[in-house]
């Protein structure tokens, strides 16, 4: 499929088959959110991990519903994931449609995923963010606010048998330019059988 297909099928699914709840409440309480877990924590780093962990529940389940809905096979490459992610993924679920830039890859060996296959994603802007700013305490401190998208994606690939590294590069609530996420493929996963199901 092209990009613009792929496009196509996320604003189908956005304006027909998602049920929308008012922006201005989800982005309050994720908020509430990350204050409880900065109090409950009183260290960046540990909210940091608390919140991609949260994100890679939520993409363990969010990618039964993603599929049931937009019944897209299985992507042929790395490519294609980050295309489907930005343009369907993010759009289905946050009516947002990210830029998706493809790293190119480095070689590898036969049979393994391409070393570096990469993309990034950048967010024009950010549902979660809106309303917020970060005090110097929480910057200096390294809080990611959004880091849960990271877990979200982690969460979601690992689901179709992806590993990968998801990490914000840059976020305009640190005072960067862009909100910038990372994904890398680690390796493509065996697909395990439950015990007894053989």
């Amino acid at each position: 499929m092209t990009s613009k297909q792929y496009k196509s099928i996320g604003d189908d699914l956005w304006k027909s088959r998602t049920e929308k709840i008012n922006a201005e409440l989800f982005t309050l309480t994720y908020g509430a959110l990350v204050v409880q877990l900065i109090q409950d924590y009183e260290d960046y780093a540990e909210v940091n991990k608390q919140l991609e962990k949260m994100g890679y529940n939520i993409g363990t389940r969010l990618i039964e519903d993603f599929l049931a809905r937009s019944s897209l096979g299985r992507c042929s490459d790395f490519k294609e994931v980050g295309e489907v992610v930005a343009k369907v993924g993010f759009k289905t679920f946050l009516n947002i449609t990210p830029v998706v830039v493809h790293i190119p890859p480095s070689s590898s060996a036969p049979g393994q995923p391409p070393s570096g296959a990469t993309f990034t994603l950048t967010l024009e802007e950010n549902p979660l963010a809106e309303f917020v700013e970060l005090p110097d305490e929480a910057l200096e401190g390294g809080l990611w606010f959004s880091n849960v998208l990271c877990g979200v994606l982690r969460g979601a690939l690992e689901m179709v048998q992806m590993q990968v590294e998801a990490t914000f590069v840059s976020d305009v609530l640190r005072g960067d330019d862009t909100t910038e996420i990372r994904v890398k493929l680690i390796k493509y996963l065996e697909e395990e059988v439950p015990v007894g199901d053989d």
